[in-house]
């Protein structure tokens, strides 16, 4: 027997072994296969496949300007202003540190306290719509950024609630699932605009006068007095190109590959091309803004503390309440579905799922973390929290409890020291990940009911509102307000006739019903009403108690989340 080996043995013999279940720990319940430098690599790779979040969350959420003000008579929304620009600057610098540092806690917790496999950070989609809708590119949105994350902070309790009633659960099935699916679909394609825009992408598309959008890729110095891409110089910039073929195409092949890694790899390939000052694609031009930027950089290892976005909450809503509610319930509803979704395709993964309750272990510490994760995510400046997929290329290397999480936390927490380098990586390198993630992202489009039009046409309205209004409120509004006008019509069509007129392939349609596996108080509360004292922990007969109430009450469904996209494939950043 090897070091390995023998370390391994050890260790799962020991308090911690027997607390995560590791293979040989002796537990009732050890997860077989399980193994310390197994969960270590794993981690590892769970680290790798999601630490581009720490740059491109940065990089779009900056875009909403943060606490900085840009007086809302500039016809350039602050581009021009170079007191402006420092500010945004060291906004990005905050949250890089905010985003290493809360993905850190939040995975860390998640494996310490539910024991999943499963790492935290700020969703991809939602900080998008945070940036860009609720507050606004440079704070032209709805509301200002303090009162955005003074939502974000109530979600997260909100969640706390919903999460110990099991009412998110229930929320998260009750939403038809042709929506559901469609939601991920309209999210990828949102991705997708920012990733082609020169804000937070490649610059390959811009708005026009003409048509909405339409084909850019001029440098800065080029464009009109009218902000447009003349033909003469479309398709010019050096800075789109180098992002297409070595963030884009080097970046899928890697994928194709299965390369671990992939996104990162190409991010910094752009990153490492664009740092020399003095060439057309440097990200640190000799100007105010680019001294300042690359005397930043050569720091290289450097705390740097929250300064800008650190408890900005204000609750002085006042005339924005009506806006402060709209986004509040979008963040609501869309972390619900994405963060439930990924919990339950992940733990199916790595074989925790309950095939009798159709639940997985810890399933109410799991949402728990994500919830007080949300609210302190908040106080740091950063967008809502929530699980993420490549989660899945961690478990696909052997990683099956807690310690994976584990790891994983930490190497965020290393890069926290690294801040130079994450907030020196240049939209266009960040550009094309986003693309590629919104790729991914629509492959449940697959997965939508398209035979039978009362599900086709409300999902096929979320996906093209989303992108085309560029807010995922909208489109989470359209799709759900047609779903209910088409279906009730239906309906009340139907009873009318007394059943006679009826859509020709009605039993095509995708099965509604508010029911949940397992009754609809959670398992806790189920423990409590049977006199158990120590209600949060369960055992052999609790289980069995539960799974033949899921199979009364359920008969059989299968959990909302599963996918059948390979795990391993960064599929989402949301």
């Amino acid at each position: 027997m090897g070091w390995v080996e023998n370390t391994n043995r050890k260790i799962a013999q020991s308090v911690v072994g027997k607390y995560f279940r590791l293979d040989g720990s002796g537990h009732r319940k050890e997860r077989k296969g399980s193994y310390f430098f197994t969960e270590l690599r794993a981690g590892l790779a769970t680290f790798f496949a999601m630490a581009y979040i720490i740059s491109v969350n940065a990089s779009i959420t900056s875009q909403s300007g943060g606490t900085c003000v840009c007086p809302p008579d500039s016809p350039d929304l602050c581009d021009s202003d170079p007191a402006y620009m420092l500010c945004v600057q060291e906004v990005n610098r905050d949250l890089v540190t905010a985003t290493a540092a809360i993905a850190a806690l939040t995975s860390f917790c998640m494996g310490l306290f539910a024991n999943m496999p499963i790492a935290l950070a700020p969703g991809m989609g939602l900080n998008a719509y945070f940036a860009f809708t609720v507050v606004g590119y440079h704070g032209s949105g709805m509301v200002p950024y303090e009162v955005a994350l003074t939502a974000v902070f109530v979600e997260g309790f909100v969640f706390v609630g919903l999460t110990l009633l099991g009412i998110r659960q229930w929320l998260a099935r009750a939403i038809p699932a042709s929506i559901k699916l469609a939601t991920g679909v309209g999210i990828g394609l949102y991705l997708t605009i920012i990733g082609l825009t020169y804000s937070a992408g490649i610059g390959l598309i811009r708005g026009a006068q003409d048509t909405p959008l339409e084909l850019a890729g001029c440098n800065q110095a080029d464009f009109n007095e009218k902000g447009l891409c003349p033909s003469a110089y479309k398709m010019r910039s050096p800075t789109m190109w180098i992002g297409i073929f070595c963030g884009g195409i080097f970046t899928v092949m890697l994928m194709m590959y299965r390369v671990k890694g992939a996104i990162i790899a190409g991010i910094l390939l752009v990153s490492i091309i664009s740092w020399p000052r003095s060439t057309p694609v440097t990200y640190f031009p000799h100007t105010e803004l680019g001294d300042s930027a690359f005397n930043f950089f050569k720091k290289v290892v450097y705390f740097h503390p929250i300064s800008r976005t650190l408890n900005v909450l204000d609750w002085t809503v006042g005339e924005h309440g009506g806006q402060f509610g709209l986004a509040f319930i979008t963040f609501l509803y869309v972390d619900i579905l994405d963060c439930t979704g990924t919990l339950y395709s992940m733990a199916r993964f790595c074989g925790a799922i309950d095939e009798r309750t159709q639940d997985f272990e810890n399933s109410s510490i799991a949402y728990m973390v994500d919830a007080f994760g949300i609210s302190i995510g908040s106080l740091f400046g950063s967008p809502p929290v929530t699980a993420y997929i490549e989660s899945g290329a961690g478990i696909s290397e052997g990683g099956k409890t807690g310690l994976t999480a584990i790891f994983a936390g930490l190497a965020f927490f290393i890069s926290i020291f690294f801040a130079p380098i994450f907030a020196s990586i240049p939209p266009w390198a960040t550009g094309c990940t986003l693309i590629i993630v919104g790729s991914l992202m629509a492959q449940a489009a697959r997965n939508i009911n398209w035979r039978y039009i009362g599900d086709a046409i409300p999902a096929f309205l979320t996906i093209a509102i989303m992108p085309f209004t560029y807010s995922i409120a909208y489109g989470l509004i359209a799709g759900i307000m047609s779903y209910i006008l088409i279906n009730t019509l239906v309906f009340v069509i139907e009873k009318l006739s007394g059943g006679r007129i009826v859509p020709a392939n009605k039993s095509e349609k995708d099965p509604w019903t508010w029911r949940i596996p397992g009754g609809f108080f959670p398992p806790w509360m189920r423990r409590v009403a049977r006199g158990k004292k120590d209600f949060w922990r369960g055992d052999d007969d609790d289980d069995s108690v539960e799974g033949r109430e899921a199979h009364a009450e359920g008969d059989g469904e299968k959990e909302f989340g599963a996918v059948d996209a390979e795990p391993s494939q960064p599929v989402k950043g949301t």
